[in-house]
């Protein structure tokens, strides 16, 4: 197939992904308005012999200071057939295109999945002295073609990104964790949970927890929610001002693209959620609980109810997005994968970030500056 790749509008970007089984979140139009911060293009690969619409990927370009140059990312994409024979012909000239752009260095993510390990493999890992991380276990699952793409890649001069196995920081989670719902009834999925998930959610229904969606007025309840687990937890929280562009601009694109969810008792909001809708991929995307009321469970019972949501609306995957490679009880981490490793899921790792460097100086002048932060 001979391709050619130019750029594409809005519309014909969203057509294309709302014809697809499933794409990320990141790669729908609307996010572009999320990250109102990076410039933003739609593009699109085209089968030269049919005119079809055969790929599509959102880039956001982020200029380096006092210079026109840009960082060109695309998170979780671009949306194209990434198994092809002819990889080269796909990635190519959008490294062509994207330099004509100004870009000095590219930065994407395959949305291609190498590795899945089920949920009893990983408790036998956590028990097991030797094991410290998901790598030292045998896969459920091995994904061939994976290897092969990233053989493409590096031949092609692409960069195995940095992500120190953990899965977070300043790159999209490598390692996730993930409830797959095709072919299986909501009885069979509530069966996987391990006894304490499928306690708590029974603890929670005799206390009187109460789960109730939200909307854009509930996104200040919310927050307030976020910045005591943002406490708590030690990490920095997005402003409210995120929140609203994110509720915005994904539900104006598509009005089941974002959901807010709270679990509440006796009146009292105890935990929330965020939950994005693509095609069949469902993510839990951000939590929030308080200090206190953790006794009657709200978070078992929250997830419960927006895996059943999810599982209405005909999702294949219900995604509880990153979690950490480490199996060591003593890593700060730990807690993370031990909660979505009760919901009787499968932790998936992807391949990775992969930067290619168009400006070899330039891109290592931000790996500096980076590294610096």
């Amino acid at each position: 197939m001979s391709l050619t790749l130019r750029t594409i509008s809005r519309e014909q970007h969203l057509a294309y992904i709302q014809s697809l089984p499933a794409a990320s979140h990141m790669q729908v139009p609307a996010w572009a308005d999320v990250k109102a911060e990076w410039r933003s293009e739609s593009l699109g690969w085209f089968d030269e012999r049919t005119g079809e619409m055969v790929g599509a990927g959102l880039v956001l370009y982020r200029q380096l200071p006092k210079i026109k140059r840009y960082l060109a990312y695309l998170p979780e994409g671009p949306v194209i057939n990434w198994f092809a024979p002819n990889l080269q012909d796909w990635i190519e000239p959008m490294l062509a295109h994207l330099k004509q752009q100004g870009a000095f260095s590219v930065k994407m993510g395959p949305p291609v999945i190498i590795r899945r390990w089920n949920a009893e493999t990983i408790k036998r890992g956590i028990q097991d002295q030797d094991v410290k991380r998901l790598r030292d276990l045998e896969a459920d699952f091995i994904e061939p073609r994976a290897f092969e793409v990233a053989d493409k890649l590096r031949r092609m001069g692409w960069q195995q990104g940095e992500d120190g196995g953990a899965g977070f920081g300043d790159v999209q989670p490598r390692y996730v964790f993930q409830v797959p719902l095709a072919n299986r009834s909501l009885e069979e999925v509530h069966k996987n949970f391990n006894q304490l998930w499928r306690r708590n959610i029974k603890k929670a229904e005799k206390a009187g927890v109460e789960v109730v969606q939200g909307g854009y007025h509930d996104l200040e309840e919310w927050q307030r929610l976020y910045e005591i687990t943002a406490v708590r937890d030690h990490f920095r929280p997005r402003p409210l001002s995120y929140f609203q562009r994110m509720w915005t601009a994904l539900n104006t694109e598509d009005p089941n693209r974002m959901r807010l969810y709270f679990a509440r008792h006796n009146g009292v909001n105890l935990a929330a959620a965020t939950m994005l809708v693509v095609g069949g991929h469902v993510w839990y995307s951000y939590g929030a609980s308080d200090n206190i009321g953790r006794e009657v469970r709200p978070s078992n019972a929250m997830q419960w109810t927006m895996l059943r949501d999810a599982y209405a609306l005909g999702a294949t995957v219900y995604d509880l997005r990153g979690i950490s490679d480490s199996l060591d009880e003593t890593d700060h981490l730990f807690g993370l994968i031990q909660f979505k490793v009760g919901t009787g899921g499968q932790a998936a790792e992807y391949l990775g970030e992969w930067d290619f460097p168009l400006n070899k100086l330039l891109h290592k002048a931000l790996d500096l500056y980076m590294s610096r932060r």
